[in-house]
């Protein structure tokens, strides 16, 4: 019979063989997968044929033994502790910025590449903010956690980043109109509770259905709430342009599945609105849906489930030059969190930045 030595030694010769040929089979570790974003992380990987050789599912204590589906197989969930000394090549994270805090650098300190969906590395002036089809250039093989943008500032930036290429963008004003699925399980339950006429433990501090609420994370001593400050501090740095004045409302609505956005940008160069079509056609991961006549618009019921950003509505702002309105919708649970991670990871292994992990398991 084998030892567990040589077993590990015979992973560790497939493995290298493989990446020989460029196919870099994973270890994948998803941490948070029994959460709404974590399940679509799986569900993205298997969609996208992702090279998952081992897929290690992660979550809280109390999830410890569940069982989740990847590619018509169940595997066990496991602690966090047991999923590290497994040295995972890649590690997406999805279970809230303290948990990310304390165990994404354990996972990095092992070899682990981590691309993070909380806020708690995005503002850090070492750790990239990545939207693939903005700023993926800036990944380097030094880069061992890697933060995944706000769900809402990820669509705003794959729409306007072509239009900033052409024009350079001076200011943007945007408000938002954000599905309760970006909160989580809890507001998914309070809709759908409110609606049935139900009481229920609330995810929100008033009722959401047959209503909007002007609240999304926690007020702060600007009068901003941490969501609109988000969009601003984010937009900038994916950018790569401090000087884009962003100012932000941030709005809940009753809708189960796919933000919304209304975007006005003020741009340093005038348009054309031809060229403009033009330039949303050929951007990836835009899909332009705007022919008002024929009532073709984006709106979030159309967008679940897809990973593309829909932009439409386009019109110039009669009331000062060089201005452009838009509505830009996506799916917040794919592009907004889970696509947009798995996005990342392919283009580290594209590039021969994600790796097999060779160093033996504990």
């Amino acid at each position: 019979m084998f030892s567990l030595r040589c077993l590990f030694e015979a992973e560790g010769f497939f493995r290298m063989f493989a990446a020989c040929f460029n196919v870099c089979p994973m270890k994948v570790a998803v941490v948070g997968a029994t959460g709404l974003v974590g399940s679509k992380m799986l569900q993205v990987l298997e969609e996208r044929r992702f090279p998952v050789s081992q897929l290690i599912p992660v979550a809280s204590e109390r999830s410890v033994g569940r069982f989740v589906r990847f590619s018509g197989k169940r595997h066990r969930v496991m602690g966090v502790q047991d999923a590290i000394a497994l040295r995972p090549d890649l590690a997406l994270f999805s279970a809230g910025g303290s948990t990310s805090k304390t165990w994404a650098p354990a996972f990095a300190e092992v070899g682990t590449i981590v691309v993070d969906n909380s806020s708690a590395w995005r503002m850090e002036p070492d750790k990239k903010l990545v939207v693939p089809e903005v700023n993926a250039h800036v990944l380097t093989e030094n880069d061992r956690i890697i933060a995944n943008p706000n769900c809402s500032t990820i669509q705003m930036v794959v729409a306007l980043k072509p239009l900033h290429d052409h024009y350079h963008i001076r200011r943007i004003v945007v408000s938002t109109y954000q599905a309760v699925t970006g909160t989580g399980v809890r507001a998914v339950e309070q809709l759908l509770s409110e609606r049935r006429g139900k009481s229920t433990h609330r995810a929100y501090p008033h009722p959401i259905d047959l209503n909007v609420l002007p609240h999304i994370d926690v007020f702060l001593d600007n009068g901003y709430t941490k969501e609109e400050m988000k969009m601003v501090l984010e937009t900038q740095k994916i950018m790569g342009d401090a000087n884009i004045r962003v100012t932000a409302t941030t709005v809940r609505v009753p809708v189960l599945g796919g933000h919304s956005e209304s975007v006005n940008v003020e741009f340093e160069r005038d348009f054309d609105l031809s060229e403009v079509r033009h330039l949303l056609r050929q951007a990836p991961g835009v899909v332009l849906v705007d022919d008002p006549a024929q009532n073709q618009y984006p709106m979030p019921l159309y967008a679940q489930d897809k990973d593309d950003v829909f932009v439409g509505r386009l019109r110039r702002d009669e009331s000062q030059p060089r201005t452009l309105n838009l509505w830009i919708v996506a799916d917040n649970l794919r592009k907004g969190a889970a696509t947009n991670a798995v996005q990342i990871a392919e283009y580290l292994n594209q590039r021969g930045i994600l790796k097999p992990n060779t160093a033996k398991p504990n």
